[in-house]
Protein backbone atom coordinates (compact mmCIF):
# COMPACT_ATOMS: atom_id res chain seq x y z
CA UNK A 1 0.00 0.00 0.00
CA UNK A 2 1.29 3.49 -0.89
CA UNK A 3 0.81 4.77 2.64
CA UNK A 4 1.67 8.01 4.41
CA UNK A 5 4.72 6.25 5.82
CA UNK A 6 5.88 5.36 2.31
CA UNK A 7 5.39 8.97 1.26
CA UNK A 8 7.56 10.06 4.17
CA UNK A 9 10.23 7.57 3.20
CA UNK A 10 10.26 8.88 -0.36
CA UNK A 11 10.60 12.42 0.89
CA UNK A 12 13.27 11.43 3.38
CA UNK A 13 15.24 9.85 0.57
CA UNK A 14 15.32 13.23 -1.13
CA UNK A 15 16.76 14.62 2.08
CA UNK A 16 19.99 12.78 1.36
CA UNK A 17 20.62 14.88 -1.77
CA UNK A 18 22.24 17.64 0.26
CA UNK A 19 24.07 20.24 -1.78
CA UNK A 20 23.80 18.32 -5.05
CA UNK A 21 23.35 20.57 -8.07
CA UNK A 22 20.05 19.94 -9.79
CA UNK A 23 20.04 18.13 -13.12
CA UNK A 24 19.71 20.37 -16.14
CA UNK A 25 15.99 19.65 -16.39
CA UNK A 26 15.61 21.30 -12.97
CA UNK A 27 18.09 24.10 -13.55
CA UNK A 28 15.32 26.68 -13.83
CA UNK A 29 13.53 25.93 -10.56
CA UNK A 30 13.87 27.56 -7.16
CA UNK A 31 12.23 26.82 -3.81
CA UNK A 32 10.96 29.31 -1.22
CA UNK A 33 9.60 27.69 1.91
CA UNK A 34 6.20 29.00 2.97
CA UNK A 35 5.84 30.71 6.33
CA UNK A 36 3.64 29.50 9.20
CA UNK A 37 1.13 32.24 8.34
CA UNK A 38 1.09 31.29 4.65
CA UNK A 39 0.62 27.64 5.59
CA UNK A 40 -2.35 28.45 7.80
CA UNK A 41 -3.88 30.95 5.39
CA UNK A 42 -3.67 28.55 2.45
CA UNK A 43 -5.34 25.76 4.42
CA UNK A 44 -8.13 28.14 5.43
CA UNK A 45 -8.55 29.43 1.87
CA UNK A 46 -8.80 25.91 0.46
CA UNK A 47 -10.73 24.04 3.15
CA UNK A 48 -12.39 26.75 5.24
CA UNK A 49 -11.55 28.83 8.28
CA UNK A 50 -13.05 26.27 10.67
CA UNK A 51 -10.04 24.02 10.12
CA UNK A 52 -7.76 24.33 13.13
CA UNK A 53 -4.11 24.68 12.17
CA UNK A 54 -1.37 24.47 14.78
CA UNK A 55 0.94 26.86 12.94
CA UNK A 56 3.48 26.65 15.80
CA UNK A 57 4.56 23.32 14.32
CA UNK A 58 5.78 25.15 11.21
CA UNK A 59 9.29 26.47 11.76
CA UNK A 60 9.68 30.23 11.46
CA UNK A 61 13.03 30.10 9.68
CA UNK A 62 15.91 32.53 9.89
CA UNK A 63 16.50 36.15 8.95
CA UNK A 64 18.81 36.98 6.05
CA UNK A 65 19.66 40.53 4.97
CA UNK A 66 17.02 41.80 7.38
CA UNK A 67 14.11 39.62 6.20
CA UNK A 68 12.73 36.18 6.97
CA UNK A 69 11.43 36.20 3.39
CA UNK A 70 14.97 36.11 2.01
CA UNK A 71 15.97 33.41 4.47
CA UNK A 72 13.00 31.36 3.21
CA UNK A 73 14.78 30.85 -0.12
CA UNK A 74 17.63 29.18 1.74
CA UNK A 75 15.53 27.14 4.16
CA UNK A 76 15.71 23.39 4.07
CA UNK A 77 13.61 20.60 5.51
CA UNK A 78 15.14 18.20 8.00
CA UNK A 79 13.86 14.70 8.78
CA UNK A 80 12.64 15.97 12.16
CA UNK A 81 10.90 18.88 10.45
CA UNK A 82 9.23 16.50 8.04
CA UNK A 83 7.87 14.46 10.94
CA UNK A 84 6.34 17.62 12.43
CA UNK A 85 4.79 18.54 9.09
CA UNK A 86 3.35 15.05 8.74
CA UNK A 87 1.77 15.22 12.20
CA UNK A 88 0.21 18.56 11.26
CA UNK A 89 -0.98 17.17 7.92
CA UNK A 90 -2.70 14.27 9.68
CA UNK A 91 -4.51 16.71 12.00
CA UNK A 92 -5.72 18.78 9.07
CA UNK A 93 -6.73 15.83 6.90
CA UNK A 94 -8.73 14.30 9.75
CA UNK A 95 -10.72 17.53 10.03
CA UNK A 96 -11.30 17.82 6.29
CA UNK A 97 -13.04 14.42 6.14
CA UNK A 98 -15.21 14.96 9.20
CA UNK A 99 -18.89 14.29 8.34
CA UNK A 100 -19.97 17.92 8.68
CA UNK A 101 -17.36 19.04 6.13
CA UNK A 102 -16.91 16.17 3.72
CA UNK A 103 -20.21 16.77 1.88
CA UNK A 104 -19.19 20.37 1.18
CA UNK A 105 -15.55 19.76 0.27
CA UNK A 106 -16.14 16.63 -1.84
CA UNK A 107 -18.69 17.54 -4.48
CA UNK A 108 -19.22 14.04 -5.85
CA UNK A 109 -20.91 11.23 -3.93
CA UNK A 110 -18.80 8.08 -3.69
CA UNK A 111 -20.35 4.86 -4.97
CA UNK A 112 -19.68 3.34 -1.58
CA UNK A 113 -18.55 4.72 1.73
CA UNK A 114 -16.75 1.54 2.84
CA UNK A 115 -14.23 1.34 0.05
CA UNK A 116 -12.52 3.09 -2.84
CA UNK A 117 -14.09 5.21 -5.58
CA UNK A 118 -11.21 6.34 -7.78
CA UNK A 119 -13.31 8.63 -9.95
CA UNK A 120 -14.74 10.58 -7.03
CA UNK A 121 -11.39 10.64 -5.24
CA UNK A 122 -9.71 11.99 -8.38
CA UNK A 123 -12.17 14.90 -8.53
CA UNK A 124 -11.31 15.98 -4.98
CA UNK A 125 -7.56 15.40 -5.38
CA UNK A 126 -7.39 17.29 -8.67
CA UNK A 127 -9.24 20.30 -7.24
CA UNK A 128 -7.35 20.36 -3.93
CA UNK A 129 -4.02 19.86 -5.66
CA UNK A 130 -4.62 22.86 -7.94
CA UNK A 131 -4.97 25.20 -4.97
CA UNK A 132 -2.40 23.59 -2.70
CA UNK A 133 0.34 23.46 -5.35
CA UNK A 134 -0.79 26.64 -7.17
CA UNK A 135 -0.76 24.68 -10.43
CA UNK A 136 -2.57 21.67 -11.96
CA UNK A 137 -1.39 18.22 -10.97
CA UNK A 138 0.38 16.27 -13.67
CA UNK A 139 -1.20 13.02 -14.76
CA UNK A 140 1.51 11.04 -12.97
CA UNK A 141 0.92 13.00 -9.75
CA UNK A 142 -2.84 12.54 -9.96
CA UNK A 143 -2.37 8.83 -10.55
CA UNK A 144 -0.04 8.53 -7.54
CA UNK A 145 -2.42 10.32 -5.15
CA UNK A 146 -5.43 8.36 -6.41
CA UNK A 147 -3.51 5.12 -5.83
CA UNK A 148 -2.76 6.24 -2.27
CA UNK A 149 -6.44 6.98 -1.74
CA UNK A 150 -7.50 3.68 -3.28
CA UNK A 151 -5.12 1.53 -1.23
CA UNK A 152 -6.01 3.22 2.06
CA UNK A 153 -9.77 3.16 1.37
CA UNK A 154 -9.73 -0.53 0.53
CA UNK A 155 -7.49 -1.49 3.44
CA UNK A 156 -9.45 0.53 6.01
CA UNK A 157 -12.81 -0.01 4.26
CA UNK A 158 -13.46 3.74 4.43
CA UNK A 159 -13.63 6.13 1.46
CA UNK A 160 -12.92 9.12 3.71
CA UNK A 161 -9.80 7.45 5.10
CA UNK A 162 -8.52 7.16 1.55
CA UNK A 163 -9.12 10.86 0.91
CA UNK A 164 -7.37 11.66 4.18
CA UNK A 165 -4.31 9.57 3.25
CA UNK A 166 -3.99 11.25 -0.15
CA UNK A 167 -4.37 14.70 1.40
CA UNK A 168 -1.63 14.00 3.95
CA UNK A 169 0.64 12.95 1.12
CA UNK A 170 -0.03 16.23 -0.68
CA UNK A 171 0.49 18.32 2.45
CA UNK A 172 3.98 16.91 3.01
CA UNK A 173 4.99 17.36 -0.60
CA UNK A 174 7.71 19.94 -1.37
CA UNK A 175 5.24 21.35 -3.92
CA UNK A 176 3.09 22.52 -1.00
CA UNK A 177 5.69 23.23 1.69
CA UNK A 178 7.72 25.34 -0.74
CA UNK A 179 6.69 27.93 -3.27
CA UNK A 180 8.20 26.24 -6.28
CA UNK A 181 9.15 28.78 -8.91
CA UNK A 182 9.86 27.54 -12.42
CA UNK A 183 11.41 29.83 -15.00
CA UNK A 184 12.58 29.73 -18.56
CA UNK A 185 15.03 31.87 -20.57
CA UNK A 186 13.47 35.26 -21.28
CA UNK A 187 13.57 35.85 -25.05
CA UNK A 188 13.34 39.61 -24.51
CA UNK A 189 16.17 39.77 -21.96
CA UNK A 190 19.12 37.46 -22.70
CA UNK A 191 20.75 36.15 -19.55
CA UNK A 192 17.55 36.31 -17.50
CA UNK A 193 15.04 33.71 -16.49
CA UNK A 194 11.33 34.57 -16.64
CA UNK A 195 8.85 32.87 -14.30
CA UNK A 196 6.23 30.75 -16.00
CA UNK A 197 2.55 31.66 -15.73
CA UNK A 198 1.74 29.67 -12.58
CA UNK A 199 4.90 30.82 -10.81
CA UNK A 200 4.04 34.41 -11.75
CA UNK A 201 0.58 34.03 -10.23
CA UNK A 202 2.04 32.42 -7.11
CA UNK A 203 4.64 35.14 -6.57
CA UNK A 204 2.06 37.87 -7.07
CA UNK A 205 -0.43 36.33 -4.64
CA UNK A 206 2.23 35.63 -2.04
CA UNK A 207 3.47 39.22 -2.31
CA UNK A 208 0.12 41.01 -2.07
CA UNK A 209 -2.05 38.51 -0.14
CA UNK A 210 0.50 36.36 1.71
CA UNK A 211 -1.35 33.32 0.39
CA UNK A 212 -1.74 31.02 -2.59
CA UNK A 213 -3.52 32.28 -5.75
CA UNK A 214 -7.30 32.22 -5.90
CA UNK A 215 -9.37 30.70 -8.71
CA UNK A 216 -9.39 33.79 -10.92
CA UNK A 217 -5.65 34.25 -10.70
CA UNK A 218 -5.08 30.57 -11.48
CA UNK A 219 -7.38 30.88 -14.48
CA UNK A 220 -5.19 33.65 -15.93
CA UNK A 221 -2.19 31.40 -15.37
CA UNK A 222 -3.89 28.44 -17.08
CA UNK A 223 -4.59 30.52 -20.18
CA UNK A 224 -1.18 32.18 -20.05
CA UNK A 225 -2.87 35.58 -20.09
CA UNK A 226 -1.10 36.70 -16.92
CA UNK A 227 2.13 36.89 -18.89
CA UNK A 228 0.70 39.86 -20.82
CA UNK A 229 1.20 43.28 -19.27
CA UNK A 230 -2.47 44.23 -19.60
CA UNK A 231 -3.78 41.20 -17.70
CA UNK A 232 -1.00 41.39 -15.15
CA UNK A 233 -1.93 45.02 -14.43
CA UNK A 234 -5.60 44.06 -14.10
CA UNK A 235 -4.80 41.31 -11.62
CA UNK A 236 -2.48 43.56 -9.60
CA UNK A 237 -5.27 46.12 -9.27
CA UNK A 238 -7.80 43.43 -8.34
CA UNK A 239 -5.59 42.01 -5.59
CA UNK A 240 -4.73 45.46 -4.25
CA UNK A 241 -8.41 46.39 -4.04
CA UNK A 242 -9.36 43.18 -2.25
CA UNK A 243 -9.75 43.14 1.57
CA UNK A 244 -7.21 40.32 1.51
CA UNK A 245 -4.44 42.82 0.78
CA UNK A 246 -4.45 43.51 4.52
CA UNK A 247 -2.96 40.04 5.05
CA UNK A 248 -0.06 40.94 2.76
CA UNK A 249 0.50 44.29 4.48
CA UNK A 250 0.52 42.70 7.91
CA UNK A 251 2.87 39.93 6.80
CA UNK A 252 5.37 42.36 5.30
CA UNK A 253 5.53 44.69 8.30
CA UNK A 254 5.68 41.75 10.72
CA UNK A 255 8.77 40.62 8.82
CA UNK A 256 10.35 44.05 8.40
CA UNK A 257 9.82 44.98 12.06
CA UNK A 258 11.13 41.65 13.33
CA UNK A 259 7.95 40.59 15.10
CA UNK A 260 9.10 36.97 15.11
CA UNK A 261 11.21 38.04 18.11
CA UNK A 262 8.02 38.24 20.17
CA UNK A 263 8.25 34.45 20.43
CA UNK A 264 11.24 34.81 22.76
CA UNK A 265 10.38 38.13 24.41
CA UNK A 266 10.33 38.07 28.20
CA UNK A 267 10.12 40.69 30.94
CA UNK A 268 10.88 40.42 34.63
CA UNK A 269 7.40 40.20 36.15
CA UNK A 270 8.65 41.45 39.52
CA UNK A 271 9.81 44.71 37.88
CA UNK A 272 7.14 45.05 35.17
CA UNK A 273 3.93 43.47 36.49
CA UNK A 274 1.77 45.25 33.90
CA UNK A 275 3.60 43.66 30.99
CA UNK A 276 1.49 40.51 30.84
CA UNK A 277 1.19 38.00 28.00
CA UNK A 278 -2.02 39.72 26.90
CA UNK A 279 -0.22 43.07 26.76
CA UNK A 280 2.63 41.51 24.81
CA UNK A 281 0.21 40.15 22.21
CA UNK A 282 -1.63 43.47 22.10
CA UNK A 283 1.63 45.36 21.54
CA UNK A 284 2.17 43.65 18.21
CA UNK A 285 -1.46 44.08 17.21
CA UNK A 286 -1.41 47.79 18.10
CA UNK A 287 1.32 48.45 15.58
CA UNK A 288 -0.25 46.35 12.83
CA UNK A 289 -3.63 48.01 13.33
CA UNK A 290 -1.98 51.41 13.14
CA UNK A 291 -0.15 50.47 9.94
CA UNK A 292 -3.36 49.18 8.33
CA UNK A 293 -5.27 52.29 9.37
CA UNK A 294 -2.65 54.73 8.10
CA UNK A 295 -1.53 52.99 4.90
CA UNK A 296 -4.66 51.15 3.72
CA UNK A 297 -7.70 52.82 5.26
CA UNK A 298 -6.43 56.41 5.10
CA UNK A 299 -3.92 55.99 2.25
CA UNK A 300 -1.30 58.08 4.04
CA UNK A 301 2.37 58.42 3.21
CA UNK A 302 4.49 55.68 4.80
CA UNK A 303 6.70 58.32 6.40
CA UNK A 304 3.77 59.51 8.50
CA UNK A 305 4.04 56.29 10.51
CA UNK A 306 7.04 57.81 12.29
CA UNK A 307 5.14 60.87 13.52
CA UNK A 308 1.45 59.97 13.65
CA UNK A 309 -0.34 60.58 16.94
CA UNK A 310 -3.14 58.21 15.90
CA UNK A 311 -3.21 54.62 17.09
CA UNK A 312 -5.42 51.96 18.71
CA UNK A 313 -5.40 50.88 22.36
CA UNK A 314 -6.95 48.34 24.68
CA UNK A 315 -7.54 49.21 28.35
CA UNK A 316 -4.51 47.12 29.32
CA UNK A 317 -2.24 48.92 26.85
CA UNK A 318 -3.60 52.28 27.95
CA UNK A 319 -2.81 51.41 31.55
CA UNK A 320 0.73 50.43 30.53
CA UNK A 321 1.26 53.71 28.68
CA UNK A 322 -0.42 55.76 31.40
CA UNK A 323 -3.08 57.32 29.17
CA UNK A 324 -6.83 57.60 29.89
CA UNK A 325 -9.12 55.16 28.13
CA UNK A 326 -12.70 54.66 29.40
CA UNK A 327 -13.17 51.11 30.59
CA UNK A 328 -16.84 51.46 29.69
CA UNK A 329 -15.70 50.63 26.16
CA UNK A 330 -15.58 46.97 27.16
CA UNK A 331 -18.68 45.32 25.74
CA UNK A 332 -19.91 41.86 26.55
CA UNK A 333 -16.77 40.98 28.44
CA UNK A 334 -14.56 41.43 25.36
CA UNK A 335 -11.56 43.75 25.34
CA UNK A 336 -12.09 46.13 22.41
CA UNK A 337 -9.66 48.10 20.35
CA UNK A 338 -10.37 51.80 20.64
CA UNK A 339 -9.05 54.49 18.27
CA UNK A 340 -6.89 56.88 20.26
CA UNK A 341 -5.01 60.09 19.43
CA UNK A 342 -2.19 61.23 21.69
CA UNK A 343 -1.95 64.87 22.68
CA UNK A 344 0.69 66.98 20.92
CA UNK A 345 2.49 67.36 24.25
CA UNK A 346 2.73 63.58 24.73
CA UNK A 347 6.04 61.80 24.15
CA UNK A 348 4.18 59.01 22.34
CA UNK A 349 4.66 59.60 18.64
CA UNK A 350 4.70 57.12 15.79
CA UNK A 351 5.53 53.43 15.73
CA UNK A 352 8.87 53.90 17.45
CA UNK A 353 7.19 54.65 20.77
CA UNK A 354 4.94 51.58 20.62
CA UNK A 355 5.71 48.74 23.00
CA UNK A 356 6.34 46.63 19.89
CA UNK A 357 9.55 48.62 19.44
CA UNK A 358 10.77 49.92 22.80
CA UNK A 359 9.85 46.78 24.77
CA UNK A 360 10.85 44.32 22.05
CA UNK A 361 14.32 45.86 21.81
CA UNK A 362 15.15 45.90 25.51
CA UNK A 363 16.50 43.47 28.06
CA UNK A 364 14.12 41.58 30.39
CA UNK A 365 14.85 43.88 33.32
CA UNK A 366 16.32 47.05 31.84
CA UNK A 367 16.40 49.24 28.76
CA UNK A 368 19.05 49.10 26.07
CA UNK A 369 19.79 52.19 23.97
CA UNK A 370 22.21 50.04 22.02
CA UNK A 371 19.57 47.46 21.06
CA UNK A 372 17.03 50.14 20.24
CA UNK A 373 19.48 52.14 18.17
CA UNK A 374 20.62 49.01 16.37
CA UNK A 375 17.02 47.99 15.60
CA UNK A 376 16.23 51.44 14.24
CA UNK A 377 19.31 51.51 12.05
CA UNK A 378 18.95 47.99 10.70
CA UNK A 379 15.18 47.43 10.47
CA UNK A 380 13.98 50.86 9.35
CA UNK A 381 17.02 52.50 7.76
CA UNK A 382 18.70 49.39 6.29
CA UNK A 383 22.04 50.36 7.81
CA UNK A 384 24.25 47.50 9.00
CA UNK A 385 25.59 47.71 12.53
CA UNK A 386 28.71 45.55 13.06
CA UNK A 387 28.53 42.80 15.66
CA UNK A 388 30.55 43.50 18.84
CA UNK A 389 33.97 41.86 19.10
CA UNK A 390 33.93 38.61 21.02
CA UNK A 391 36.41 39.80 23.65
CA UNK A 392 34.52 42.94 24.72
CA UNK A 393 34.69 43.66 28.47
CA UNK A 394 31.21 44.71 29.65
CA UNK A 395 32.21 45.12 33.30
CA UNK A 396 32.45 48.92 33.07
CA UNK A 397 28.79 49.00 32.08
CA UNK A 398 27.27 46.07 34.00
CA UNK A 399 29.14 46.66 37.26
CA UNK A 400 28.93 50.44 37.26
CA UNK A 401 28.01 51.98 40.61
CA UNK A 402 24.48 53.24 40.03
CA UNK A 403 24.72 55.53 43.03
CA UNK A 404 27.41 57.42 41.11
CA UNK A 405 26.38 56.67 37.50
CA UNK A 406 22.61 56.81 37.80
CA UNK A 407 21.52 56.89 34.17
CA UNK A 408 22.13 54.53 31.28
CA UNK A 409 23.72 57.41 29.38
CA UNK A 410 26.40 57.82 32.03
CA UNK A 411 27.09 54.09 32.20
CA UNK A 412 27.22 53.75 28.40
CA UNK A 413 29.66 56.63 28.12
CA UNK A 414 32.04 54.77 30.42
CA UNK A 415 31.60 51.53 28.45
CA UNK A 416 31.96 53.25 25.06
CA UNK A 417 35.28 54.70 26.15
CA UNK A 418 36.75 51.25 25.38
CA UNK A 419 38.48 51.72 21.98
CA UNK A 420 37.03 48.52 20.48
CA UNK A 421 33.49 49.57 21.49
CA UNK A 422 33.49 53.22 20.51
CA UNK A 423 32.86 52.73 16.77
CA UNK A 424 29.67 50.72 17.06
CA UNK A 425 28.26 52.72 19.97
CA UNK A 426 28.60 55.93 18.00
CA UNK A 427 26.21 54.40 15.48
CA UNK A 428 23.60 53.11 17.92
CA UNK A 429 23.68 54.99 21.22
CA UNK A 430 23.02 58.63 20.23
CA UNK A 431 19.66 57.68 18.72
CA UNK A 432 18.97 54.83 21.15
CA UNK A 433 19.25 57.16 24.13
CA UNK A 434 16.30 59.18 22.81
CA UNK A 435 14.08 56.24 23.83
CA UNK A 436 15.15 56.37 27.49
CA UNK A 437 11.89 58.15 28.32
CA UNK A 438 10.40 54.64 28.05
CA UNK A 439 11.49 51.83 30.34
CA UNK A 440 11.99 48.22 29.27
CA UNK A 441 8.21 47.60 29.30
CA UNK A 442 7.40 50.80 27.36
CA UNK A 443 6.17 52.68 30.43
CA UNK A 444 6.87 56.43 30.13
CA UNK A 445 9.32 57.97 32.62
CA UNK A 446 11.27 61.19 33.09
CA UNK A 447 13.92 60.07 35.61
CA UNK A 448 16.17 57.09 36.26
CA UNK A 449 17.36 56.39 39.81
CA UNK A 450 16.15 59.88 40.69
CA UNK A 451 18.25 61.59 38.02
CA UNK A 452 16.68 63.42 35.06
CA UNK A 453 17.02 61.60 31.74
CA UNK A 454 18.92 63.38 28.97
CA UNK A 455 17.37 62.44 25.60
CA UNK A 456 19.36 64.79 23.37
CA UNK A 457 21.58 63.54 20.58
CA UNK A 458 22.62 63.81 16.96
CA UNK A 459 21.29 62.04 13.86
CA UNK A 460 22.70 62.47 10.36
CA UNK A 461 24.48 65.66 11.35
CA UNK A 462 21.40 67.20 12.98
CA UNK A 463 20.87 67.74 16.69
CA UNK A 464 17.66 66.65 18.40
CA UNK A 465 16.25 66.83 21.91
CA UNK A 466 13.89 63.95 22.58
CA UNK A 467 12.03 61.27 20.69
CA UNK A 468 9.59 63.70 19.01
CA UNK A 469 12.39 65.59 17.28
CA UNK A 470 14.20 62.36 16.40
CA UNK A 471 11.03 60.88 14.89
CA UNK A 472 10.64 63.91 12.63
CA UNK A 473 14.28 63.65 11.53
CA UNK A 474 13.82 59.99 10.65
CA UNK A 475 10.61 60.77 8.75
CA UNK A 476 12.49 63.24 6.56
CA UNK A 477 15.60 61.12 6.11
CA UNK A 478 15.89 59.60 2.60
CA UNK A 479 17.16 56.35 4.13
CA UNK A 480 13.71 55.63 5.60
CA UNK A 481 12.05 55.73 2.18
CA UNK A 482 14.91 53.91 0.50
CA UNK A 483 14.84 51.15 3.10
CA UNK A 484 11.11 50.53 2.78
CA UNK A 485 11.21 50.28 -1.01
CA UNK A 486 14.24 48.00 -1.04
CA UNK A 487 12.75 45.81 1.69
CA UNK A 488 9.40 45.56 -0.12
CA UNK A 489 11.05 44.45 -3.37
CA UNK A 490 13.39 42.01 -1.61
CA UNK A 491 10.46 40.61 0.37
CA UNK A 492 8.52 39.93 -2.81
CA UNK A 493 11.31 38.24 -4.77
CA UNK A 494 12.80 36.58 -1.64
CA UNK A 495 16.31 37.73 -2.56
CA UNK A 496 18.42 40.85 -2.81
CA UNK A 497 17.79 42.94 -5.93
CA UNK A 498 20.15 42.49 -8.86
CA UNK A 499 22.25 45.41 -10.12
CA UNK A 500 19.71 46.20 -12.86
CA UNK A 501 16.84 45.99 -10.39
CA UNK A 502 18.64 48.35 -8.02
CA UNK A 503 18.84 50.94 -10.80
CA UNK A 504 15.06 50.72 -11.32
CA UNK A 505 14.48 50.90 -7.57
CA UNK A 506 16.69 53.99 -7.26
CA UNK A 507 14.50 55.79 -9.78
CA UNK A 508 11.36 54.66 -7.95
CA UNK A 509 12.74 55.94 -4.64
CA UNK A 510 13.37 59.40 -6.07
CA UNK A 511 9.92 59.57 -7.66
CA UNK A 512 7.96 58.37 -4.64
CA UNK A 513 9.96 60.55 -2.26
CA UNK A 514 8.60 63.52 -4.19
CA UNK A 515 5.03 62.35 -4.88
CA UNK A 516 4.41 60.40 -1.67
CA UNK A 517 5.24 56.89 -0.49
CA UNK A 518 1.71 55.44 -0.63
CA UNK A 519 1.52 51.71 0.09
CA UNK A 520 -0.85 50.62 -2.69
CA UNK A 521 1.03 52.67 -5.27
CA UNK A 522 4.35 51.22 -4.17
CA UNK A 523 3.00 47.68 -4.37
CA UNK A 524 1.39 48.40 -7.74
CA UNK A 525 4.65 49.75 -9.18
CA UNK A 526 6.62 46.74 -7.98
CA UNK A 527 4.07 44.04 -8.84
CA UNK A 528 3.40 45.48 -12.32
CA UNK A 529 7.09 45.55 -13.20
CA UNK A 530 8.07 42.52 -15.27
CA UNK A 531 11.50 42.57 -13.64
CA UNK A 532 9.71 41.42 -10.48
CA UNK A 533 9.01 38.07 -12.18
CA UNK A 534 12.55 37.29 -13.26
CA UNK A 535 15.37 35.28 -11.72
CA UNK A 536 18.94 36.44 -12.38
CA UNK A 537 20.65 33.72 -14.40
CA UNK A 538 23.63 33.84 -12.03
CA UNK A 539 21.45 32.83 -9.07
CA UNK A 540 22.50 29.32 -7.98
CA UNK A 541 19.83 26.66 -8.43
CA UNK A 542 20.54 23.78 -6.08
CA UNK A 543 18.65 20.75 -4.85
CA UNK A 544 19.19 21.56 -1.21
CA UNK A 545 15.60 22.44 -0.36
CA UNK A 546 15.30 19.18 1.54
CA UNK A 547 18.13 18.61 3.95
Amino acid sequence: MRSMLQASMLLSAAVMCIGVTMPRAWAEMTFVRITPEQYQRTIHDVFGRTIKVDADIVETGFRDQGLLAIGARKLTLTSAGLESYEALAQQIAAQVVEPQRVATLIQCKPKKSDGADDSCAAQFIEQAGLYLFSRPLSQSELKMYVETSHDSAETLQDFSAGISAALVQMLISPDFLFRVEQAYPDPDQPGKLRLDAYSTASRLSSFLWDSAPDGELLATAKSGAILSQRVLDEQVDRLLNSPRVEHGLRAFFSDMLGFDEFATLSKDASIFPKFTKDVQDAAREQTLRTVVDQLLDKNKDYRELFVTRETFLTPALAALYGVPLPRSQELGGAVPWVPYTYRDSDTHIGLLTHASFVALHSHPGKTSPTLRGKALRESLLCQKVPAPPGEVDFSNFENADQSQLKTVRERLERHASEPMCAGCHKITDPIGLAFETFDSAAVPRTTENGAPIDVSGEFSGKDFDGIVQLANLIKDDPAATSCLITRAYSYGVARAPSAQERQWLDGLKVELSETGVKWRELMRRIASNKEFYTIPASEPQRADALQ
